[in-house]
């Protein structure tokens, strides 16, 4: 069970610690820039946390929980953590740990935060599940994972088919109609742009491809096919083109990003609505035709750490902290809405607490103004991780999947 007790005291942070990753952060601003004094902070209401009540590890792989993705405040990195667990260690932004073999089990996992006092002002639960290696020890897997440019890199999917290349105790296969093709095994269901909606309506006039500014892109949803003279949602045709009209064993869902990105405070909620509401039809489609697959849905990850991120991509259009607060409240309604759905074979996938919003998203070296040879470090993308983070979503679906095959 999740647990989430705050106690009433008002948040007063100290100044910040003079951590490895802040130093990390100012070499990278070049040499003869003096350190930026960071404030303390102040009162604030609710923190919101969204702990995940359970997270899933398997030897040999990081696991993470990044303290900045759990709660709802622009100044994590001010505030006091303190973190009991008895594996892993604390660092300044993270729990992390690489488990060994050894450490199969499960693990209570708490994080509070405290004032300089030391008295805690929220404590937060969770339970970490070292999988067994050899969970799902003879099994051959189908995988459909579905989503949206975070898929259409193929970026945790290829980190995925490097995952199970090396499980000696199963063996997986990614099925869909997009990837960056050759033999790779890395398929999908991933489309720049696309919503919960345009996976249950988008026709397209039944047209695979159509061009987009110039662009070949994803026309008629995979999922959408003309029976008696109209488009309907047919997964089972979906599968008999391709997986041998057999149900995959697992379907993963990672979006929402572009249903809410535009939003702000007065229209959050009612996007949410829409988007789940063509999330229950997306879900009902898969379940008709694979009323035993278990369905993972993927908690939002957070986006990019810094507005610089922000400014690279959509210029004055969104800032990162509206952004931030529209994921975290995603993620509070997708617990709300989608949580404690075990027994219909529907699941949560926290992977967004493993994801690094600093060092897992793009940076480039560029002039810190028009006049100066200085050269900074400024954050590229907004919510398209880099390769490592990439491969943090993967490791996070990874080992949820070996949680799920050793419940089996």
């Amino acid at each position: 069970m999740r647990v989430h007790r705050t106690i009433a005291l008002p948040i007063i942070c100290a100044l910040s610690l003079a951590s490895c990753r802040t130093q990390a952060q100012d070499a990278l601003v070049g040499e003869g820039l003096p350190p930026v004094e960071r404030l303390a902070a102040v009162d604030r209401p609710g923190l919101r946390p969204i702990m995940p009540p359970e997270i899933y590890a398997v030897p040999g792989v990081e696991a993470n929980v990044y303290f900045d993705n759990i709660v709802l405040a622009p100044d994590t990195e001010d505030m006091l953590w303190d973190v009991d667990c008895p594996i892993g260690r604390q660092q300044t932004e993270r729990w992390t740990a690489v488990p060994t073999p050894e450490q199969v089990g499960d693990w209570p996992l708490t994080v509070r935060i405290v004032t300089p006092e030391v008295q805690p002002v929220l404590e937060m639960t969770s339970t970490v599940h070292v999988i067994d290696p050899a969970a799902g020890a003879g099994r051959e897997i189908t995988l459909l994972c579905v989503g949206d440019s975070l898929t259409a890199a193929s970026g945790y999917t290829a980190r995925l088919v490097t995952l199970f290349a090396e499980d000696e105790a199963v063996n997986a296969t990614l099925i869909g109609e997009s990837g960056p093709g050759g033999d790779t095994g890395n398929r999908h269901e991933g489309y720049g742009g696309w919503t919960f909606s345009r996976f249950v309506e988008n026709w397209a006039d039944g047209q695979d491809r159509v061009e987009v500014n110039g662009r070949m892109r994803r026309g008629r949803s995979p999922f959408l096919f003309e029976v008696n003279g109209e488009p309907q949602l047919d997964f089972q045709r979906y599968l008999d083109a391709n997986n041998g009209g057999q149900p995959p064993d697992f379907i993963t869902i990672l979006l929402g990003c572009n249903d809410t990105f535009s939003a702000d405070e007065s229209t959050i909620e009612e996007r949410i609505d829409a988007a789940f509401a063509y999330a229950d039809q997306l879900l009902a489609a898969f379940r008709a035709a694979a009323p035993h697959t278990e369905i993972g849905l993927l908690l939002l990850v957070p986006p990019a750490a810094s507005q610089d991120a922000f400014g690279a991509n959509y210029t004055t259009t969104q800032t990162r902290w509206q952004y931030r607060r529209n994921q975290h409240r995603v993620v509070e309604r997708e617990y709300e809405t989608y949580g404690g759905r075990e027994a219909e074979g529907l699941f949560l996938v926290p992977a967004f607490v493993n994801l690094d919003t600093v060092y897992g998203f793009p940076r480039a070296m560029v002039p810190a103004n028009a006049y100066t040879d200085v050269e900074i470090s400024r954050m590229t993308n907004g919510v398209h991780p880099a390769t490592a983070g990439y491969y943090q979503i993967g490791d996070a679906i990874y080992a949820w999947l070996k949680g799920r095959l050793a419940a089996q």
